[in-house]
């Protein structure tokens, strides 16, 4: 909130600042355009599928977690130490599969931000072109979003451009269909299809990629902690060895 209200204040001492030139400043409002545009909403309902279902794999997993543990916790007693080490170092592999898989679905990195980008970047690079248009046409010096708690003392509809760009927008996916229809009905591959596969291509591999390595370093960091709690499995094992043999000898010692 702070720095919104620092965000305004810029604007207004700008304007008072350079008295000499008319400022001229324009809104919109970013939700009432996004929810005008169905793509964005079919985008939504996708990245909520996803979430939820990925949600529920990890909530499995937890679960699997919680009824191992309840079961070590009740057959411990009948257990040799050697078993409830290897119990224990099964949970442990179990829980950072889980906390691996959690952080590819949903970290900074993670699939559903990569399908954010894939399903929403492309709106929304729709919108800002269409503002800076708009802007640039009717020679705003700002445009502000007014749907982001923006304090807005005063507004006066007519700088509110959010109509003009959901029009823009709906006018340039137009564009593009009837494009595409066009080359579709002439099999015509014309430059400028050309480079537009050339690009999606290219991004599409630069996310594959992108997934394959964050995978890999997943798994290489998986593998790593395996050795390690292997290595201390083995070192408990030889603990409880050496224990063993010192009580039998103990025991000889004093028969």
């Amino acid at each position: 909130m702070t720095k919104k209200i620092l965000l305004f204040a810029l604007v207004v001492i700008s304007t008072v600042s350079m008295a000499q030139k008319s400022q001229r400043i324009g809104y919109v409002d970013m939700e009432y355009i996004l929810e005008n545009i169905p793509e964005y909403n079919e985008s939504q309902l996708q990245l909520n599928a996803k979430a939820a279902a990925w949600q529920n794999q990890v909530e499995e997993q937890k679960k699997e977690i919680e009824q191992l543990k309840a079961a070590l916790n009740n057959e411990r007693v009948l257990l040799t130490a050697e078993l409830i080490v290897d119990r224990e170092e099964d949970i442990e592999i179990k829980e950072l599969d889980v906390k691996l898989l959690q952080e590819s679905y949903f970290g900074s990195s993670g699939d559903l931000y990569i399908l954010r980008q894939q399903l929403v970047q492309p709106i929304q690079d729709l919108i800002y072109n269409a503002i800076q248009e708009i802007a640039a046409r009717r020679k705003y010096d700002f445009v502000l979003d007014n749907s982001n708690n923006l304090i807005m003392l005063y507004m006066n509809n007519q700088f509110d451009i959010s109509d003009l760009v959901l029009d823009s927008v709906n006018r340039s996916k137009k564009r593009e269909e009837a494009e595409e229809k066009r080359q579709t009905s002439t099999n015509e591959i014309t430059p400028e299809k050309e480079e537009m596969l050339s690009e999606r291509d290219a991004k599409k591999a630069a996310l594959q990629k992108k997934i394959e390595d964050r995978k890999a370093a997943q798994a290489k960091q998986r593998e790593q902690l395996k050795k390690e709690i292997e290595a201390k499995r083995q070192k408990r094992i030889e603990e409880i060895e050496a224990a063993k043999k010192a009580k039998e000898q103990k025991k000889k010692g004093n028969n």
